[in-house]
Formats: structure tokens, sequence, C-alpha cells
């Protein structure tokens, strides 16, 4: 008996420090490691709903430890990620805090020196999906000049990539640089933000070729290869994990005269037009207050595809763009001209036009992702 209690008690341990080992931490997490680098300093936080330690947001958690946090800047959808798709977020005052926010999607995307004056360091810890086009990127690179310029330290509490397992997708053209596609990287770069930031450094992509003071705080436990399900959705229209592993691929579409599901529960996981009546699944777009208040083809029964049971390939994935091209009956109307902007280059819309098979395309990005693959490689931070 004495025997079997041993044995059932160290299996109940094993199996117990297995799940601990396993436990991802992210930096946020880190407080041991976070708050000696903030004592007597004037803190700005680049934050927003994803920034939580546990169930406490990362301002109300510092706050409590009597950090000095004296500003708090938001990215697109807003400090609290409240903001739908697009919509611009105007400066206030947090009501919980009382610290002052201000916008990084508004007036300006970058912080003026007026703005960051006061501080001493600057914090960004937002949950990114590891596409290109996911602008949350594009704030962390303005970030960056902001401190470089105005001589302050940025630490970085990381967090994983949920589509940080591969890297995919055509090198963007310079000359289409927007705030949805900053730097030439392919449309999945398979980084976290704290190495996407390291590569910025290394690079020389700051003005000038300068260097930002950076501190990344990095996650435990956590490889590129793992799964990782998201705790709080990212923006508004990626509910939940199968939207955002969609995302990279999916997302092309809004450069299309294709749904994509905004203004439905499912943005991100249907697909469809009013002119593809053959197809057996219907939706219909309306507005949804802080989601999509303007979805494209609003109202409208639109006819498409249902992808919510599919298993996401890791990479980006062209069947579903190739297919909804085939079948839309004007095929001069498909495409708006957004659709270079997300696919960061002209050449992937003429293939499509040209008739090319998905293998065809893939073929040519393969020299431009093993070049920016043997390049990525410099800053990785975990396996």
């Amino acid at each position: 008996m004495i025997r079997i209690w041993f044995i059932s008690t160290f299996l109940l341990f094993a199996t117990g420090c297995e799940a601990q080992k396993s436990h991802v931490v992210v930096g946020a997490e880190q407080l041991n490691q976070l708050l000696p680098l903030l004592k007597g300093k004037r803190v700005g936080l680049v934050v927003n709903n994803t920034s939580v330690v546990g169930n406490t947001h990362l301002a109300d958690t510092l706050i409590s430890q009597k950090v000095l946090v004296k500003k708090i800047f938001g990215p697109e959808h807003g400090f609290r990620g409240a903001a739908a798709d697009g919509e611009q977020v105007a400066d206030e005052i947090d009501a919980k805090t009382g610290v002052p926010v201000v916008s990084l999607y508004g007036k300006n995307y970058k912080a003026t020196p007026e703005q960051v004056k006061d501080l001493d360091i600057l914090i960004f810890d937002i949950q990114d999906v590891g596409a290109r086009f996911y602008t949350y990127i594009s704030t962390l690179y303005y970030v960056m000049e902001t401190c470089v310029e105005n001589n302050k330290q940025l630490i970085i509490l990381d967090r994983p990539n949920p589509n940080g397992s591969y890297v995919d997708g055509p090198i963007m053209q310079p000359e289409l640089k927007s705030f949805v596609g900053i730097h030439t990287i392919p449309i999945t770069h398979g980084m976290t933000v704290g190495e996407y930031a390291q590569m910025v450094n290394g690079e020389g992509w700051l003005t000038d070729g300068k260097k930002c003071n950076l501190n990344v705080i990095k996650i435990k436990n956590w490889k590129h290869d793992d799964d990782y399900s998201l705790p709080i959705r990212p923006s508004p229209n990626l509910p939940n994990d199968q939207a955002i592993r969609l995302y990279p691929s999916i997302c092309l579409f809004e450069g299309t005269v294709i749904s994509l599901g905004r203004g439905t529960p499912m943005p991100f996981q249907i697909l469809g037009n009013p002119e593809l009546k053959d197809m057996n699944f219907s939706f219909t777009p309306v507005p949804i207050k802080g989601f999509s208040n303007e979805p494209p083809l609003k109202n409208q029964l639109c006819y498409g595809m249902d992808l919510r049971s599919v298993v996401p390939a890791r990479k980006v994935d062209l069947q579903y763009l190739l297919l909804f091209y085939q079948k839309y009956p004007d095929k001069e109307k498909f495409f708006t001209p957004y659709f270079n902007k997300l696919a960061g280059t002209t050449q992937l819309m003429q293939q499509i036009k040209d008739g090319l098979t998905e293998e065809q395309i893939r073929a040519s990005w393969k020299p431009g992702l093993d070049a920016f693959k043997s390049k990525r490689n410099k800053y990785l931070l975990y396996q």
C-alpha cells in the first residue's frame, strides 16, 4: 500500500512539475526583473487591452507597486482596445488611473518630443500576431524612433507570436511602405516583438542607422514551434485562435471586393460576396459598434465559405484567394488599390491575373525568403 501511495504521489508531483515547467511566462509577469529598472524613473507605457499581468492591467500593476507612470500611449484600437477597425482614437485621461493617454492612432503615429519630454523610460507591452500588416509593429518602430531622437530607453516586455512558427509571403517592396508595411520583410516574419525590435536596431532601419537603447525582458518556457493560445483578443476583429491563425492569409481579402466577415460574429473566419450565389454558405454583414462600424458590403447577403472548422496551414495560404478570384464574375473589379499595400508587392496581383498556380507564385518568393531567414537568424531570442 505504501509503495502504491509513493508511486502515485511521485507521478502527481512529476506531472505538476512538468505543467509548471511548461507554463509560458511573458515579460510582463517578470516584475522581479522589471521593477528595479524603474526605480526613481518617470515611466511611459505603450500598451493596450492585452497588456495584462494575470488578470490585472500592467498600468494598474505598476501603479500599485509605486512606479511613477506619467503617461500612457495607445495604438490602433486604443489603450483599452475598444475602438473599431480603422477608427481614429483621441487623447484622453484614463478614468481608472487618472493617467493621461496619448493616441498613436489619431493625429500622429509617432510621439512628439513634447509628449515624451517628462519621461525617462518607455515600456512597450502589446500582444502582436506576427503579420507585417498588423499595425502594432509599425507603432513599435515609431516608438523606437522617438526613443532614439529624444534619448529615452525602451523596455520591451516580450510575448509569444502565435504565428511564429513560419516565415512566408512576398518581401515588401520599399516603394510600398505604409503603416501596414514599414519594412522590407515578408507577410509573416516569424519573430516576437522583442526579436523584431532587435532586427530594426541591427539592420539600421532607424533614421541614420541609429540604435535604440533597448532592453528586452524575454519570455520563459516558449519556443517558436509551440502553439500558443492568446488569453485576450489582440484586436476587436480577431476574436479567437482560429481567426488569429487564418489572419496572415485572409487579411489579403481586405484589398478585394470579398467580405472577410467584418460585421459578423465570425470576422476573419468567413468569406463571401453577393455575386457568388453558387456557393452554399451565406451571411449578412451589419454594423457592430466597437468592432466594425461600417463593414464592407453592409446589409448585403453574401455567399461564400465558412472557414471556422478548417485547420489553418502554417503558411500564407493562397488557395482561398485564387479560388475566389476564379469564381468572381467581374475580374476587373475583384482587386482594389489597397491590395498591393497589403501584399507589399505589385507582383502578386499580376501573378493571380496571369493565372499562375500557388506553387509557381510561392517559387517566386523563395529567393527573398531565404535571404530574409538568414538575416532573421541573427536576432532570434528563442529556439
